[in-house]
Order: structure tokens, then sequence, then C-alpha cells
């Protein structure tokens, strides 16, 4: 179980810097020229996908760092939470935008997210 959490934080944690960093450096226009799935950007200000990105970076080096570096390792599931919020704004935004086909990745990515905390906080929690 310990190895399954993970391969799936990492993934995560690749995922969310990955994308996190491209709401950080992209503008907001160009975002949503990306296509249907990036249309959710029209609902926000330029502000607020800056701060979801960076939220988003914050989370994925908080997936993976704490636990790796041995310091508070009780982070690891603060960030998954933390992410699992944002992915249930995202879910949020989808219903409002009538994307129901394009949930479906959200609550992967939510069931995951949870599976993390749920992995970390009572199966294989990190010990000092």
């Amino acid at each position: 179980m310990n190895l399954a959490l993970w391969i799936v934080a990492g993934l995560l944690a690749v995922a969310y810097v990955v994308g996190g960093v491209g709401k950080l450096i992209v503008p907001k226009e160009r975002i949503a020229a990306f296509g249907r799935s990036a249309g959710w950007v029209e609902d926000w200000s330029a502000g607020a996908v800056k701060g979801i990105g960076a939220l988003e970076v914050l989370g994925g080096v908080g997936l993976i760092l704490p636990a790796a570096l041995g310091i508070a390792p009780v982070l690891v599931p603060l960030a998954a939470l933390g992410l699992a919020m944002i992915m249930v704004g995202a879910v949020v935004t989808r219903v409002r935008r009538r994307e129901f086909g394009l949930m479906a990745v959200d609550f992967v990515y939510l069931a995951l997210l949870v599976f993390v905390v749920w992995g970390r906080s009572v199966v294989e929690p990190f010990t000092g």
C-alpha cells in the first residue's frame, strides 16, 4: 500500500505542478484558447487563475517534498486535502457551466486525492 500511495502521490504531484506552473506563466486568454476543457478560465479573473495555479504548485510539492525530506510529513495528507478542495471547486464550476462530460476527469483526480488523504491519514501514515 505504501508503494501505491507513493506512486499515486508522485503522479498527482507532477500533474499539479505542471498544471499550476502553466496557469502561472501562460496568460488567461491563451489558456482559454486551449479548447473546451479550458473554457472555465473565462469565469475567473486573471489573478484568480494565477492564484489557483499557485495553490496547485504548492499542493503538488506538498504531496511529495515533506515526506521525502522527512520534515513535517503530516503535510502530505493536508496537501492532498487542499487539492481535493480545489477539485470540488472544479466540479462546481463544471456543473455551473453544464460541462458534465468533462467532470469525469475532475472526479478521477478527486478520487485519487481522497485515496492519498485516506492512505496517509489512516492506512500508512508517516510516523516519526
